[in-house]
C-alpha cells in the first residue's frame, strides 16, 4: 500500500534574476523588479513529499525524523540567509527562478532517498507563487 508523507520547512534568502548576457534594460523589461541590482529576499515555504509502500514493520513511508534531519543538513543550511547568487555555488551560473530553486532542491535530495521512493518538491516563493516539480 502506498503513502505520501510530506515535510514543510522554511528559509530566507536573497536573489536576483537576470542574465549577464542581457543589458540592464532588457533584464528589467523580462524580470521586473526582481531584476534589481541590488537584490531582493523572500520568505520561501518547502514542501518536500515523499511517496513510496508503508513499510510492514514500523508503519512508515519514511522515518521523518530522518526527513527533517535531511531537509535540515542539506538545504537549509545551504540556502537558509544566503544571498543565492553569490553564497550558493550552482546559482553563480544558473539563474535563481523559483522553477530552478525547486529542481535544484529535488536534485540534492533524490540521491539520498531509497531508490524506491517518489519525491515532490513544492517551493512557495510568495504565498501566491509556487512551483511543484517530481523529475518527471
Amino acid at each position: 500500500m502506498k503513502a505520501t508523507v510530506s515535510r514543510k520547512a522554511h528559509f530566507n534568502a536573497a536573489h536576483r534574476l537576470y542574465r549577464a548576457t542581457w543589458s540592464d534594460d532588457k533584464n528589467k523589461a523580462v524580470f521586473g523588479k526582481c531584476s534589481n541590482p541590488n537584490f531582493h529576499g523572500h520568505n520561501y515555504e518547502l514542501i518536500v513529499s515523499v511517496t513510496g509502500e508503508i513499510d510492514n514493520e514500523t508503519g512508515f513511508v519514511i522515518d521523518m525524523k530522518v526527513l527533517k534531519d535531511l531537509i535540515y543538513e542539506e538545504i537549509e543550511q545551504t540556502f537558509d540567509h544566503k544571498n543565492l547568487n553569490l553564497e550558493v555555488e550552482v546559482f553563480k551560473t544558473l539563474n535563481p527562478t523559483a522553477e530552478n530553486i525547486a529542481v535544484v532542491i529535488y536534485n540534492i535530495l533524490k540521491p539520498k532517498l531509497s531508490k524506491h521512493l517518489d519525491l515532490q518538491i513544492t517551493l512557495y516563493e510568495t504565498p501566491r507563487n509556487f512551483v511543484t516539480y517530481s523529475g518527471k
